[in-house]
């Protein structure tokens, strides 16, 4: 069961050991995965971590680390994909809330998961779409 949807720098922070994840992120992540829960990851977030890396913003391996923890059996975090459903709950996100296109995609993510978004994203956090950090 998908529990809440993680932004990308939350993924990113929680797999690296980031001090920059928030200890209310790190600790709902935590209990997620104690209670075998899942926490999803936009398919968006694997493309934005490419672009990342291309621009040299990341450490090149972060696009293969996400993958494998994606792919780890019993692990906390699981792929979204980007389909319909999700594109029709991205409307419900008026554009001046939150006009980055990535973070649509990961709020309306949430929204079709009827999910939070853990998220230190200040445009994510003051829109309608609820939040955790």
């Amino acid at each position: 069961m998908i529990t809440a949807v993680a932004d990308t720098h939350t993924a990113l922070w929680y797999l690296f050991g980031d001090s920059r994840l928030s200890d209310t992120a790190k600790k709902y992540i935590n209990q997620a995965f104690e209670r075998q829960e899942k926490i999803g990851v936009s398919s968006i977030t694997l493309a934005e971590v490419l672009y990342l890396a291309e621009k040299k913003r990341v450490p090149s391996d972060t696009l293969s680390r996400l993958i494998q923890a994606l792919r780890v059996p019993g692990g906390v975090f699981v792929e979204v994909p980007l389909d319909g459903s999700v594109v029709q709950h991205m409307e419900k996100i008026p554009r001046d809330q939150v006009p980055e296109l990535p973070d649509r995609i990961i709020a309306g993510t949430a929204l079709y998961l009827t999910v939070a978004v853990i998220s230190r994203d200040r445009q994510i956090r003051t829109s309608s779409v609820k939040t955790i950090w």
